[in-house]
This record gives structure tokens, C-alpha cells and sequence, in this order.
């Protein structure tokens, strides 16, 4: 798997080398022009992924730049960020007129927004989403609902149900992973340290064979960040290579949000094959799921995707089902009842629920869950 090639069209050399330095620390490889002619035939000769440009630069404007590359075959897919110093709207609207993709004023804040513009448009496309392993995101709109526990047990009976599948399950809870420790896997690879390795090792042959199992749960695990300072060092930009490497490699791609909606995980969501969203009984925990709810409608999400688990994670008070569903307004399509310490419990010697608890009601619903997801998950990736 190639580093994806970043052009850099810049007059400025300070500026063009800082922004090289911060492309190449995530693994990106970049090619520098310090003309708009430069630009135009590095971009038709290296076929870069992705053009960064100061349409304020001498030769040839910005807005001619953008069009020349737009009506090439060549490049008329290549994504292109604007990064100017000029903030007047008549020169953002022009430039986005043009062709360009993204617009960003020079200022203390333009690097973090170029990054994240960068993970954006690179996120994972419709079309590679629907090939491969089918992709299952958890998330929750507030902590202590027991969402990794919820993902790594139903991932587990996933994988008991089906025995011929192979699952995986990633996990991008920020700053601190949250399976490694329910799991009790132990070892040193991660998230942090795989996406810290160059783009040719990280394979599908690679996360088929070197991934650990971990074998009382049936799946093979890419952990978390073992902690906060170890996710500053997290090569966002290798994320999104990284999940389609998966669905190459495994039948089904558990993904645990957490609470960690972002710019990085959100092309995820909008491109899962179905997405859980695990919420609490308590009135802040479901008023803040219909927030979130909002957000991801707005964005293109459709209710058909969203698989709501009421967990009452908190005790036997709270809303019911029936109240839940009035306030977040889409279907709770199961409810867990109360599992008082027995979570806890399974959690603190790393065995999963059905093992550690089978004639537990819970153990009945977690499996009925497993088939009914998996199920709506093929349904709607046969659309």
C-alpha cells in the first residue's frame, strides 16, 4: 500500500517547508512547486492525491490554477485545498467557484484545520466502504454507557455464532483505548504504533497474520492508544488506510467510538454498514443522544443504519424504552436489562458476559442481538 503523494504549491519557502515537515510526519510523501507553472506540471506528471495551494501566488492566479486542473482528466478528481492569507469573501467564494475543494486563511489555528481537512477528504469512499468485511461502528453521545463492553461482547458473539468468519475489532476510543483492558490483551502493538509504520507494511496481509487473537473472545483485536500521550503521536491521516486494509482482511470490522465523535471518525460513521449507538437510561445521557442523533442526520446518516441499544448500565431507574424512544425519536431496537456488578465482573477477569454468566437473561439478549445485527448488516450492504 503506497503513501498517498501530497503537492504543496507555494512561493513562500518557509511556509512550504513547515507544511512539507507536517505531511511527512504523517507518512505522507509530498512534492514542492514554487510557481502556479511548477504546480501545473508537477500536478500532470506525479499524479498526486491531493493538492495543497496559495492561490495568491505570482505567476498564474489561483482561480486558473484550480480550473486548468479541473478540466484535465488527469486531475479533475484531485482534491484541492486553498491556503491563503487573503480572508476576504469575494477571493473565498472565487476560489471555490474555481474548483477548489477547501478553502483555509493562513493563521495560528491553519494547521490543525489543514490536517483535519486533509483526514476529511481522504476519508473512505462509498464505493471501497461497500467492499470487503462489513464495517460496524459503536459509538455513544456520553461516557458510562458501556459501550466497549457492549462492542466487544457482541463482536464476540458474532464470532461464535458464525465460525467460519473472521472478526476484528479496532479500537479508536480517544485518549485511552477502552478493549485492551476488558480483553486483557497485553502486548505492545496498537493503533499508535501501527499507524506509525510505513504505508507498505500495513498490509491486509499483514492485520490477517500479525494481529493478535484473543482467543476466549473469538477476535482478533488492533487495540487503543495505551495512553493520553501516545495518542498525540496518532498518524490520523493513516486511519483511513488502515480500516479498508481490515475490511480486506476480515467478514467483520468492529469499530468503538466511544464518545469520540470527530472529523476522524465521522466519515466512518456515514459510511458504516451499520451503526450502534449505545445509550444510558438517565434523562442527560438520552437528551444528549438526540443531539447527536441530529448531527449525524445532517449529515447524511439514515435511520435504517442506526441500531439503538438502551443499556441500563446505571441501575434499574431511568427511562423506559417507550420514553427513550420519544425524546431521541428513532427506535430502540433493544433494551439490556440491569446487570448490576455482573459486567463488572466479567470485565475485571476478561471473560465475555455469555461465558462468564450463561443462564444470565443478558446472555439470551446479546446473543439475539449478535444475529440480528449481523443480519440487518448484510441486508443493508445487499441494499
Amino acid at each position: 500500500m503506497s503513501a498517498k503523494k501530497i503537492l504543496i504549491v507555494d512561493a513562500d519557502v518557509a511556509s512550504r517547508n513547515f507544511i512539507a515537515r507536517n505531511l511527512i510526519d504523517q507518512k505522507y510523501e509530498v512534492i514542492q512547486a514554487g510557481s502556479g507553472r511548477e504546480g501545473l506540471i508537477y500536478a500532470w506528471r506525479d499524479r498526486p492525491d491531493l493538492a495543497i495551494i496559495d492561490p495568491r501566488i505570482d505567476d498564474i492566479k489561483g482561480e486558473v490554477i484550480a480550473s486548468k486542473l479541473k478540466q484535465d482528466p488527469r486531475t479533475a478528481n484531485m482534491p484541492l485545498i486553498a491556503l491563503s492569507s487573503d480572508s476576504s469573501v469575494i477571493h473565498i467564494k472565487s476560489c471555490m467557484d474555481a474548483g477548489f475543494s477547501e478553502y483555509i486563511t493562513k493563521s495560528g489555528q491553519a494547521l490543525t484545520m489543514l490536517n483535519e481537512t486533509i483526514n476529511r477528504l481522504f476519508g473512505i469512499s462509498s464505493a471501497v466502504i461497500k467492499q470487503g468485511g462489513l464495517l460496524m461502528v459503536f459509538l455513544s453521545a456520553k461516557g458510562g454507557t458501556g459501550t466497549s463492553s457492549m462492542c466487544a461482547n457482541i463482536a464476540m458473539m458474532v464470532a461464535q455464532n458464525q465460525p467460519e468468519a473472521r472478526v476484528v475489532v479496532l479500537d479508536l476510543v480517544l485518549p485511552i483505548g477502552s478493549i485492551a483492558p476488558i480483553v486483557g490483551y497485553e502486548g505492545n502493538q496498537n493503533i499508535v504504533t501501527v499507524t506509525d509504520m510505513p504505508p507498505g507494511e500495513t498490509t491486509p496481509e499483514f492485520f490477517r497474520n500479525e494481529l493478535p487473537e484473543i482467543k476466549t473472545w473469538r477476535f482478533h483485536l488492533l487495540s487503543g492508544s495505551p495512553d493520553p500521550e501516545s495518542s498525540n503521536h496518532l498518524q490520523v491521516g493513516r486511519i483511513w488506510d488502515i480500516v479498508k486494509a481490515l475490511k480486506e482482511s476480515y467478514d467483520y470490522v468492529f469499530v468503538d467510538l466511544g464518545r469520540s465523535l470527530s472529523k476522524i471518525s465521522l466519515p466512518l460513521i456515514q459510511h458504516a454498514d451499520l451503526i450502534t449507538l449505545i445509550m444510558s437510561t438517565d434523562i442527560s445521557t438520552v437528551t444528549l443522544t438526540k443531539t447527536l442523533w441530529q448531527y449525524l442526520r445532517s449529515k447524511g446518516v439514515e435511520e435504517s443504519t442506526v441500531y439503538a441499544i438502551l443499556n441500563r448500565a446505571v441501575g434499574l431507574e431511568g427511562m423506559s424504552k417507550a420514553e427513550a424512544e420519544k425524546v431521541v425519536e428513532i427506535p430502540v431496537r433493544v433494551t439490556m436489562p440491569y446487570l448490576s456488578s455482573n459486567m463488572a465482573f466479567a470485565n475485571t477477569y476478561h471473560q465475555p458476559f455469555t461465558l462468564k454468566f450463561p443462564k444470565d437473561t443478558a446472555a439470551i439478549v446479546f446473543q439475539e442481538c449478535a444475529r440480528e445485527m449481523s443480519t440487518l448488516a448484510r441486508k443493508l450492504r445487499a441494499g
